[in-house]
């Protein structure tokens, strides 16, 4: 699988909130980029910036070396973005969405639902069996639901999913 931007994008807005995409998009592609710097330009404080570094680091997507300042006697951190593991863990978490279709669509396929024809409800049988196969939204009789198109769309997104893994 090719990494994307697009992809490092998605995978941070999911795992950690748009808000880390600045740090990210100023880490991608560099190598041990002086944090003081990325704070500055950010415009957070070294903590703020440090608290998602380190959050990224805990899944091993970015790497730090350190250094001491001569004139103040601190340590300075530089950080690199770790491209090879970001890789590993979009496919991880691709794996994973796929693995979920799969059971949903095992689930999809086992399972008669009965839909309200004004998309209020949507129950397996037992449950309306209890409602006398009525919508208790709006009175109106349950229909057997055809789920071919689901399935349909289930198959594909599986499909599109394994595809671009193994690309």
């Amino acid at each position: 699988m090719k990494l994307t931007n697009q992809d490092v994008e998605d995978l941070m807005r999911e795992m950690y909130g748009k808000e880390i995409l600045p740090l990210v998009k100023l880490l991608k592609g560099k190598k041990n980029v002086n944090e003081f710097k990325i704070a500055e330009k950010l415009g957070m404080t070294i903590n703020q910036v440090r608290n998602m570094f380190y959050k990224l680091q805990e899944k091993g997507l970015i790497n730090s070396t350190r250094k001491k300042d001569k004139k103040k006697g601190w340590y300075v951190y530089y950080w690199t973005f770790n491209d090879k593991e970001a890789r590993d863990l979009i496919v991880e978490h691709r794996q994973k969405k796929i693995n979920d279709l799969r059971s949903n669509l095992a689930r999809e396929e086992e399972i008669i639902y009965f839909i309200c024809k004004n998309k209020h409800v949507r129950m397996r049988y037992d449950d309306a069996l209890e409602n006398d196969f009525r919508c208790p939204e709006c009175g109106e009789l349950l229909i057997e639901e055809d789920k071919e198109k689901i399935l349909r769309k289930i198959r594909s997104d599986i499909k599109s999913m394994e595809k671009e893994i193994n690309n």
